[in-house]
């Protein structure tokens, strides 16, 4: 088992979960956060700390594009070890859904 990032994550990018990783698998887009899979060590503390709930466990129904696509954009990214001030729209996209077709962007996080 592994933890996945979804849709849910973009353009608001909330990082309390790198916060709590024990082995730095998150990595940053532009928008959004991913988790290595072959990096994740099961361990389900970052879960609870998303406050939008864009973490799951792959054992969830419909997880299995979401593995795919944490591992393409983690071996594309930077690895992100220290929380960070979510974007600004955050508060303003936290609550909608399928953003992934009109709201994804995949170059790198800018490195704050």
């Amino acid at each position: 088992m592994t933890f996945v990032v979804t849709d849910l994550c973009i353009k608001c990018k909330y990082t309390d979960c790198v916060e709590v990783c024990p082995v730095d698998c998150f990595y940053e887009g532009e928008n959004m956060l991913v988790i290595h899979p072959e990096e994740c060590i099961d361990c389900g503390v970052c879960e609870p700390e998303c406050p939008i709930e864009a973490i799951l466990p792959d054992t969830e129904p419909d997880t299995e594009r979401w593995v795919d696509f944490n591992r393409e954009y983690s071996e594309k990214w930077p690895v992100i070890t220290a929380q960070k001030d979510p974007l600004p729209e955050a508060e303003k996209f936290k609550d909608k859904k399928n953003k992934l077709e009109e709201h994804f962007s995949e170059r790198p996080g800018d490195g704050d």
